[in-house]
């Protein structure tokens, strides 16, 4: 069974880590999402909230394509992730240039701790090339319009959350 892990602190989850998700799907039979818990990154959403909407996010997806999707919480290096769950890939998406340059130094590294294990680059579709989480969190906070970036129910959850920290 070929294992595929896509991490991430997905703070929240967007729609290029969907489309990601559903284009590594692709190559996997099974497809953990590893949720990084980075307590450096002081996450806007706790890591359960962040859990419970990927697996809202991927019960069509699963539907859709037959492979099992799980989330998976990791606070360790990712290589031990990767191993944790049987992962003989890890899946990373790319955005820009800027990406490349700082997963290519990881890849490096990762493939020094174990070298059995693959890492494969997705390039985010165009339209979802700009989206971050980083950005549509700021922009929720604005209030502003984050539909074309996020899931409704992650709308809402943005919405909810600024909402209660005004």
């Amino acid at each position: 069974m070929r294992i595929g892990l896509y991490p991430g602190t997905f703070d929240p989850i967007t729609m290029g880590h969907i489309d990601i998700i559903r284009r590594a799907s692709a190559l996997v039979d099974r497809l953990v999402i590893g949720v990084a818990i980075n307590r450096d990154k002081g996450p806007l959403f706790s890591l359960e909230e962040r859990v419970a909407m990927i697996e809202a996010e991927c019960v069509s997806l699963t539907e859709q394509t037959g492979i099992e999707i799980i989330a998976h919480p990791f606070e360790n290096l990712l290589i031990d992730c990767a191993r944790d769950v049987d992962a003989s890939l890890i899946i990373r998406g790319l955005r820009a240039v800027a990406d490349f340059e700082y997963e290519f130094q990881m890849v490096g590294m990762n493939r020094a701790l174990d070298d059995s294990i693959e890492t494969v680059f997705l390039m985010a579709e165009a339209r979802h090339q700009a989206i971050a989480s980083k950005l549509v969190k700021e922009i929720a906070r604005l209030n502003g319009d984050v539909s074309k970036f996020v899931t409704a129910p992650v709308r809402d959850a943005l919405v909810a959350r600024f909402r209660n920290t005004k």
